[in-house]
């Protein structure tokens, strides 16, 4: 199990998010952000957004996909 933060994936906030896989990370940061936002956060509204630009333009959003597998990969597993 590794851990990244909301911030480390874009968003704005510390918040951990846990996953075996960078994808499963990903998922959470995901689910971080619509609740987030669902909850009234305006600061998480921008990330949401971008959250969701990514996944209908893959193609354009596989530079951050890349890297965000690469600093997941580097961080020490539990």
């Amino acid at each position: 199990m590794k851990t990244m933060t909301c911030r480390q994936l874009g968003g704005p906030c510390d918040q951990p998010l846990h996953g075996e896989t960078a994808d499963d990370v990903i998922k959470a940061q995901n689910r971080h952000l619509k609740d987030a936002v669902k909850a009234g956060d305006a600061t998480h509204e921008q990330a949401h957004n971008e959250m969701k630009a990514r996944w209908r333009h893959p193609k354009q959003s596989m530079e951050w996909y890349t890297s965000t597998k690469k600093e997941f990969a580097g961080i020490p597993g539990v």
